[in-house]
């Protein structure tokens, strides 16, 4: 089996035909589930919160087969997570695409259960200690976007479980949790 670093790729990446956007409707289907999986899985395993289509991204060639995805491929892989619910189109041209391996509702679950395991409960953070703080470390919250992290904090907000305040920059923005 073929490996990306550490990440193994499935078999239908050294398949030739799934590196070309299938013309028949039913393999086509088939082809966009399968690298919507590849697509998020990666980017989950190697902690990847956006893909620019006009950069190099590694599943999109493979040397072996000496296969790469055109730009129309990678636009439709992206969105078909995107008509999922599953990423974003960061910018109006469709060049960057935020991936959401976990959607917002699921990241406002993990700093719930973040904030009860640490006993967090009526503590203030700033978000970039959520993001990159001793006790985030060898957590899913690690390294998180900011982006996804604040969309997740609105929405507990939202919900009465915590409150934000603006600091002076935003790299003291706080979080008070009420969880």
């Amino acid at each position: 089996m073929q490996k990306l670093g550490d990440f193994k790729l499935p078999h239908f990446f050294n398949y030739p035909p799934y590196f070309t956007l299938q013309p028949v409707r039913e393999t086509r289907e088939k082809q966009i589930q399968l690298w919507k999986e590849l697509i998020l899985d990666y980017c989950r395993t190697q902690k990847i919160f956006v893909i620019r289509l006009e950069e190099e991204f590694p599943l999109f060639s493979n040397s072996v087969i000496e296969r790469t995805l055109s730009h129309e491929a990678r636009e439709a892989f992206l969105s078909a997570l995107v008509a999922e619910g599953r990423a974003e189109w960061l910018d109006k041209g469709r060049r960057n695409c935020l991936i959401l391996w976990h959607r917002i509702q699921e990241w406002a679950d993990i700093i719930v259960n973040f904030v009860k395991d640490n006993g967090f409960e009526d503590s203030v953070m700033t978000v970039e200690e959520i993001r990159l703080g001793i006790e985030s470390r060898g957590t899913e919250l690690q390294g998180i976007d900011r982006t996804i992290l604040v969309r997740a904090l609105k929405l507990l907000e939202h919900k009465g479980k915590l409150a934000i305040f603006k600091g002076t920059s935003t790299d003291d923005e706080g979080v008070k949790f009420s969880v």
